[in-house]
């Protein structure tokens, strides 16, 4: 990314935002944060993902550095996930588009809403 007044999203930056920012990485960095968890417990956590969903985000969050996996020895073996120091770093970005996605929710909505009649007008 550049540090002008000009924003570029490079190629590498972008795939590493869009990994960590997709559909399920920031339901499991959020579950993550609290406390570390099994696969069946992110599973109940996050109802919604499939097995094959989450199993590719927490490979790719691994990937990344942000989440680690330990591999427990007990009967039967277990995999245990927990956040990195630096997926704790993530916290204070997340938290910020996510005040910025509060704050201007309405205003949003009224341009999708906008947006949305044109295009039914235009049909």
């Amino acid at each position: 990314m550049d540090t002008d007044d000009e924003l570029r999203i490079e190629a590498p930056h972008r795939e590493l935002l869009d990994q960590i920012l997709d559909k399920w990485s920031l339901s499991v960095l959020n579950e993550l944060c609290e406390r570390p968890c099994r696969f069946n417990e992110l599973r109940r956590a996050i109802p919604q993902v499939t097995q094959k969903s989450l199993t590719a985000t927490l490979r790719r969050l691994e990937r990344n550095g942000v989440i680690e996996r330990e591999v427990v020895s007990t009967r039967p073996v277990a995999v245990m996930y927990r956040i990195t120091p630096l997926g704790k770093t993530l916290r204070n970005p997340v938290d910020v588009l996510l005040a910025w996605a509060a704050q201007h929710m309405p205003t949003i909505e009224r341009a999708r809403g906008d947006f949305d009649r044109q295009e039914e007008a235009s049909f």
